[in-house]
């Protein structure tokens, strides 16, 4: 019975059997872009090729690798030629490809590349320009096409979420030649609304179906804007240059309208915390008052309050008497400096010496102090004690 079941090896190599004996599998042609890229240690290049619905596990061996003339990345397309064949130890099938070289397309990855070098280097990626999202916005403003997934996924996903945000479309093109100025168009145009938010985006394509948001003008126009803006272009593996300046990039359009709003659920928790904290700082408000009063109540002062009356009429009495002395101290000194003043001029008073007889002499109101400061017949004046002589010199001796 057990004759009929085959082990997993041996299913593996009849499909690959199978593989290397199908002509219109050992040599085909493929196109398609580049993820999840490793170059190993030993020269081999294992990678991913996608499209829009599929994805191929793809290997270059060093020998084939060594003559490339670029060097792969992750988000280049590519045209390859190989062989598909099955791995039996993981019982996958591969391409090993032979021949590689970059896709038309691939050059707009270089235009990438090169863009966002030069933006990047002046600045326009830096966080300090990121202006934050607010948590709960009134009014948001959508710039995208107005039809399509992108725009009922957003409409739905802030309707559910936050069903009292008011939303304003601005249409744009979001594919083409004149998608990127119609953008910019937008942008500007929002700019004179009072929104909280933008998001800006479209659904997921090709690099070429998103590239109107890999142009310069479009990234300048996100980066002057006064509204923060919230990227939403293509699924969470695409990555633009709007993605870079934005304030904040979404993985998708549902992502974006996520990221813009709470959900009421969120809000409801938010006020009943604010509520709670409100609450206990009142409550905590109130007892620290009731503390206080019921302090100053038990306070010595209010139940006796002739204290404050007493205390101060004693330190009046005290400054009173304090005074009192002080005054009368100054005065006894000053009166001891006055008695000690006028014996000092009694002293010094040259009239004090007529009262012992002696008389003083003047000569033309001078005093004479020499005799040879007069002659005869010079007219004198006598002051004695109790009045003046005017007298004619009549003699000098001076000896």
């Amino acid at each position: 019975m057990q004759d009929k079941y085959v082990t997993i090896s041996r299913i593996n190599n009849y499909l690959k059997s199978y593989f290397d004996n199908n002509p219109h599998l050992q040599h085909v042609y493929l196109k398609g872009e580049i993820s999840n890229f490793k170059n190993h240690t030993r020269g081999h290049l294992y990678f991913t090729l996608k499209d829009e619905e599929s994805r191929l596990s793809a290997v270059m061996f060093q020998g084939y690798a060594n003559t490339l003339n670029f060097t792969p990345e992750d988000g280049m397309n590519v045209l390859v030629e190989g062989r598909i064949s099955c791995y039996p130890s993981q019982g996958t099938y591969q391409i090993y490809v032979e021949k590689m070289e970059v896709d038309g397309i691939g050059n707009l990855y270089i235009e990438f590349e090169k863009l966002k070098k030069k933006l990047a280097s002046e600045g326009l990626f830096d966080e300090k320009y990121k202006k934050p999202i607010p948590k709960y916005p009134t009014k948001i403003g959508i710039i995208t096409a107005p039809t399509g997934a992108a725009i009922k996924d957003i409409l739905s996903t802030i309707k559910r979420r936050y069903p009292i945000c008011q939303t304003i479309l601005f249409p744009c093109l979001v594919q083409g030649k004149s998608a990127a100025p119609d953008i910019v168009k937008q942008i500007n145009a929002a700019q004179e609304y009072d929104l909280d938010v933008i998001i800006c985006g479209r659904g997921g394509g090709s690099i070429e179906d998103l590239w109107a948001f890999n142009e310069e003008c479009v990234a300048r126009a996100i980066f002057g804007s006064k509204i923060p803006i919230i990227s939403a272009v293509g699924h969470e593996i695409d990555f633009t240059i709007a993605d870079f300046v934005s304030d904040l990039r979404a993985p998708t359009p549902t992502g974006a309208a996520e990221m813009a709003v709470p959900t009421i659920n969120d809000v409801k928790y938010m006020i009943k915390q604010l509520r709670h904290r409100a609450n206990e700082y009142i409550s905590n408000m109130l007892k620290l008052k009731k503390d206080r009063l019921n302090l100053i109540k038990d306070s010595f002062i209010l139940k006796n309050p002739l204290s404050i009356y007493e205390v101060k009429e004693q330190k009046l009495d005290m400054l009173i008497d304090s005074l009192n002395k002080n005054v009368k101290n100054i005065l006894k000194n000053k009166n001891h400096e006055l008695v000690l003043m006028v014996n000092t001029l009694k002293l010094i008073n040259p009239l004090n010496i007529l009262d012992r007889g002696y008389s003083i002499v003047k000569k033309d109101e001078k005093v004479i102090k020499d005799i040879n400061n007069i002659k005869k017949k010079d007219n004198i004046d006598i002051r004695l004690k109790n009045g003046n002589i005017k007298a004619i010199v009549e003699e000098v001796n001076n000896g």
